[in-house]
C-alpha cells in the first residue's frame, strides 16, 4: 500500500495531505500560514513547507511527494542559485502598465491580443510572469542584471526538495508553464523570443516535464521529516490545475473555486486561444488544456462585508439567506482589489442602489454574495462562449464553506451546482499526481470522494441583469477616469 503527499503552497498558506496511492483516503494532513502581501521571500514558502509537513506527522513513509503552487509568481535566482529579489505573486498588479506596452508593442488593440492568443493562448494582465519580468527590467534594472534563471513558487520548491543541484535542475509542467505568457499549450514549446522581447534576455527557464514525469527524487536531508531515500518528486503542476485533478472534473464539468481568487475553468481536449483576454488558455495536469477565467477578488469579498456588518462569516451567511433575491436593488461590484477579469487593475468595488429600504445588514450581506456569484458568472458565460459545455458547476474553495454560498449559486448561475465536502483539493491534485508517479500505472488513479451535495435553484436572471448594469455603469466611469 504505497502512500504519498501533496502539497498546496498557496497564497495564504501551505498545505500537505498524505493519502493511500491507491484508494485516495486521506492519512494525515498539516499546514502552516504563508506572510501576507503581494511579493514575498520564497524562503517563507520552504519554512511554512517544513512547518507543514511536521503537522502532518512527517513524510518518511511516502513513496512520492508533488507539490502545487500558486500560478504566474515571478522567482528570479542568480548564477548561484540565490534569490535575487522577492517573489511577485499573481496578485501584484504593479505590472499592469507593462501588460499594456507588451499588447501595444505586438500591433496593439485588438491585433495585439490575437497575437498574444495565438502565440500563448492567453492575453498579458499584470498576473502573467511575463508582464512581472518587463516591470522588473524596466523599474529594477539592477535586479534584472543578475537574473540568471527564472521560475515559478512549484518549480523554486520541487528544485529544493530535490536538493538544488544547479540551475540545470530546474524542472516545471505543462500546467504551471502555461500561465507564465512565454510557453504555448498548443505547441508545447516555450516561446523565448516572447521572453527575451519582455525582458531584454533570455534567462534559464525549466524543463517542462509529462503529467507522471519525474522530476527527480526527494532529498532525505532537505527538510527534517522527508523520506530516508529513494522518494519519487512528481512533475507538480500550477493550482488551478491541480484542484481540477483533485476534484476528478471530467466532460462537462465547470470548476468554480472562491478562494483569494476567483476561478472558473473546464477540461478541454483543445487549446483555446481568446483574443478578448477573458479566458486564458491554459493546460492541465493531465496532457489536456485547461481554459480559465480568473478574478481577483473571491472569498475575501465575504471577509470584507463581515468586517464591515462586525460578523463572522457563518452569520454572514445567515443575513444573506435572510434577504430576498436580488436584494431589493441593491448590487456590490465587487472589484476590492482592482480586477484581472475584466481586466481593471486600479479599479475599486461599488455598491448600487442604496436606499433606506436596502440600507440593512441583511441586504448587505446579499449583495456581496450575490456580486461575487455575478462577477463569477460572467466568467462561466466567457468560458461558453469559448465552447465549453456547462453540464453542472463544481464548487470548492473556501468560498464553498458559506451556505449562503452554496444556495444562492444556482440561482446565479444557471446550472446545478455539486459541492464536494470540505478539502484540500489543491493539495488532493497533487496527491494524486504523486500517486500515478508511485505507482507507475499509465492512466491517473481513480479517486473518489463521499459526501457530495447538489443544489438546484430556478435561476433569477434579475440579479444578473441588475449586477450587468451596475457593473457596465460602474465601467464606463472608471474608464472615463483613466482616460
Amino acid at each position: 500500500m504505497p502512500i504519498v503527499a501533496g502539497v498546496d503552497s498557496s497564497t495564504q498558506s501551505c498545505k500537505v495531505v498524505v493519502r493511500d496511492a491507491e484508494t485516495g483516503a486521506l492519512l494525515r494532513q498539516g499546514r502552516a500560514p504563508h506572510p501576507d502581501g503581494t511579493e514575498v521571500d520564497p524562503a517563507a514558502w520552504w519554512s511554512a513547507l517544513g512547518a507543514a509537513v511536521d503537522a502532518a506527522g512527517g513524510l518518511a513513509d511516502v513513496a512520492a511527494v508533488s507539490v502545487a503552487g500558486q500560478q504566474h509568481g515571478m522567482v528570479c535566482l542568480d548564477e548561484a542559485g540565490g534569490v535575487v529579489r522577492p517573489a511577485l505573486l499573481w496578485n501584484d498588479t504593479r505590472s499592469a502598465g507593462a501588460a499594456a506596452e507588451l499588447v501595444e508593442e505586438a500591433g496593439g488593440g485588438e491585433a495585439g491580443r490575437r497575437f498574444w492568443a495565438q502565440a500563448v493562448g492567453s492575453v498579458p494582465v499584470a498576473s502573467f510572469t511575463v508582464t512581472k519580468l518587463r516591470w522588473l527590467a524596466r523599474h529594477e534594472p539592477q535586479h534584472a542584471a543578475r537574473v540568471a534563471a527564472v521560475c515559478l513558487p512549484h518549480d523554486w520548491l520541487s528544485w529544493r526538495l530535490a536538493g538544488a543541484s544547479g540551475l540545470a535542475a530546474l524542472r516545471t509542467d505543462r500546467g504551471d508553464a502555461s500561465g507564465t505568457g512565454y510557453w504555448s499549450p498548443a505547441t508545447g514549446d516555450y516561446r523565448l523570443d516572447l521572453l527575451e522581447r519582455a525582458f531584454g534576455g533570455r534567462p534559464h527557464v525549466p524543463a517542462v516535464l509529462g503529467p507522471a514525469e519525474p522530476a527527480g527524487v526527494v532529498r532525505p536531508d532537505a527538510l527534517p521529516g522527508l523520506p530516508a531515500g529513494g522518494a519519487a518528486l512528481g512533475p507538480g503542476t500550477g493550482d488551478n490545475a491541480a484542484a481540477a485533478f483533485g476534484v476528478g472534473a471530467g466532460p462537462g464539468d465547470v470548476v468554480v473555486s472562491i478562494g483569494t481568487s476567483g476561478t472558473v475553468f473546464s477540461v478541454a481536449d483543445a487549446p483555446a486561444g481568446d483574443p478578448s483576454g477573458a479566458v486564458a488558455g491554459f493546460a492541465d495536469a493531465t496532457g489536456r488544456f485547461l481554459p480559465l477565467v480568473c478574478t481577483l477578488n473571491a472569498a475575501r469579498v465575504l471577509d470584507a462585508a463581515a468586517a464591515m456588518l462586525r460578523v463572522d462569516l457563518e452569520e454572514l451567511a445567515r443575513l444573506a439567506l435572510a434577504a430576498p433575491a436580488g436584494a431589493d436593488g441593491l448590487v456590490m461590484v465587487p472589484y476590492l482589489e482592482g480586477e484581472r477579469t475584466p481586466d481593471r487593475p486600479l479599479a475599486s468595488g461599488a455598491l448600487h442602489g442604496l436606499t433606506l429600504r436596502t440600507s440593512t445588514a441583511a441586504h448587505l450581506a446579499r449583495a456581496a454574495v450575490e456580486g461575487l456569484l455575478c462577477a463569477l458568472a460572467d466568467g462561466l458565460d466567457a468560458l461558453t462562449a469559448q465552447g465549453a459545455t456547462v453540464r453542472r458547476v463544481i464548487l470548492v474553495g473556501g468560498g464553498a464553506r458559506s451556505e449562503a454560498v452554496r444556495r444562492i449559486a444556482p440561482q446565479v448561475l444557471g446550472v446545478p451546482v455539486v459541492v464536494p465536502p470540505p478539502g484540500e483539493y489543491v493539495a488532493d491534485g497533487a496527491a494524486r499526481q504523486a500517486a500515478w508517479v508511485a505507482l507507475g500505472d499509465a492512466a491517473a488513479p481513480a479517486w473518489s470522494a463521499a459526501g457530495t451535495e447538489e443544489y438546484a435553484a430556478a435561476p433569477v436572471p434579475a440579479i444578473r441583469e441588475r449586477y450587468a448594469a451596475a457593473r457596465g455603469h460602474f465601467l464606463d466611469r472608471v474608464d472615463a477616469v483613466a482616460g
